[in-house]
């Protein structure tokens, strides 16, 4: 149910606009049932344009729908943020980033349009923050996949060459 109401919610069944590349994964993560898809360009030069990003989750119920679906933004950013930014590296035994002032985050002007779906079909509790990062990410990787015909296996993209758009 929540790989048909992304897709509706993205228009899977239409072409997708030229040069808008797409990608689409379901997860079973926390408890609930997640379902992503991401639109996106990528330019000659390597810049990520992501453009809309669907999510539906059936987390069993649902309490306060607003609240589930500020955890569904929140879950995009930081998964497209874990995609391109996100690195802990370590020097000679000791972890480089000391705080955020020099560990790299996405930043509003990297947050795409977010559709945000609920499927709640009762019966079970679920998550809603971390379900989304599950289905994020691979829809995100199939939709670059889509774009440039290279399976990239690790992360963050800017180790790949890639960058987001600004």
């Amino acid at each position: 149910a929540v790989l048909d109401a992304v897709a509706k919610a993205i228009g899977w069944d239409k072409p997708a606009a030229d040069g808008v590349h797409r990608g689409i994964a379901v997860v079973d993560s926390y408890g609930s049932f997640t379902a992503a898809a991401v639109e996106l360009s990528v330019s000659k030069d390597s810049v990520i344009d992501v453009k809309r990003v669907a999510v539906a989750i059936d987390s069993g119920h649902v309490v306060h729908p607003d609240a589930v679906k500020a955890q569904i933004e929140g879950g995009v950013i930081w998964g497209l943020s874990a995609l391109m930014f996100e690195d802990i590296t370590i020097d000679q035994g000791r972890v480089v980033q000391s705080n955020f002032a020099d560990y790299p985050l996405a930043r509003i002007m990297h947050a795409p349009e977010v559709i945000s779906v609920l499927v709640p079909t009762g019966g079970f509790w679920g998550g809603v923050g971390e379900p989304p990062i599950g289905g994020v990410i691979p829809a995100m990787m199939n939709a670059l996949f889509e774009a440039t015909g290279k399976r990239i296996r690790s992360l963050p993209l800017r180790h790949h060459g890639f960058k987001y758009k600004a």
